[in-house]
């Protein structure tokens, strides 16, 4: 005998995932004035160390090939 698996209806599926969006909201919180300026200097630092590889790989693309 094989059992019927029940799938979860569309509107079953969205009040899950708002509930689980809405428990996600509730155990975040605002970072201080301190982890808010540290989050900004650290995405820099690497916006920066990804553009300055993809300058030297550009570089090089262009003194070798051209």
């Amino acid at each position: 005998m094989k059992m019927e698996q029940h799938k979860p209806s569309l509107m079953s599926r969205m009040k899950s995932l708002i509930s689980e969006y809405g428990r996600v909201l509730r155990i975040t919180k605002k970072p201080t004035n301190e982890e808010f300026k540290g989050i900004v200097k650290i995405s820099g630092i690497g916006m920066g160390i990804i553009g300055l590889i993809g300058f030297i790989i550009q570089m090089i693309k262009i003194l070798l090939f051209e």
